[in-house]
């Protein structure tokens, strides 16, 4: 079995080439989902599930943002915990201002599935750079 950085490594590399269902399988059926509080993806709790996510966050991010992709900076694993380093990058569609965000990603798998992520990130720079106003 791969180990927990090659699995997710895969997964970002088929998010990039907007290859949705290999990052879903990557999931456990009761994935929980969480994006930082207050950010414009942000439902007030986790997302519970696969198709939550794809409603909640997949699905979105093309209506607000061209060209939006994750680069990958750094993975550390620690047993079933892998945390990435990266910047979401992307224009947003409805202001036309660029998107650069340090985001920090913590992962949680078991059994090569993953069962939790906990997201980081800038939340004042999203709702600035798409204009939308986060959840409070």
């Amino acid at each position: 079995m791969a180990d927990n950085v090659t699995i997710l490594r895969g997964g970002y590399e088929a998010f990039a080439k907007g290859d949705i269902p290999t990052v879903l399988g990557l999931f456990d059926p009761k994935i929980e989902w969480n994006e930082p509080e207050h950010t414009i993806y942000w439902p007030g709790g986790a997302y519970h599930g696969p198709q939550e996510i794809v409603d909640g966050v997949f699905a979105r991010i093309p209506n607000d943002f061209d060209g939006f992709q994750i680069e990958i900076r750094r993975m550390v694993a620690s047993g079933d915990t892998v945390l990435v380093e990266a910047r979401c990058r992307g224009t947003a569609k409805a202001t036309g201002k660029s998107l650069d965000a340090q985001v920090a990603h913590v992962w949680d798998l078991r059994g090569g599935k993953v069962v939790r992520l906990q997201q980081y990130t800038d939340t004042w720079q999203f709702a600035q750079v798409t204009g939308i106003t986060p959840k409070s």
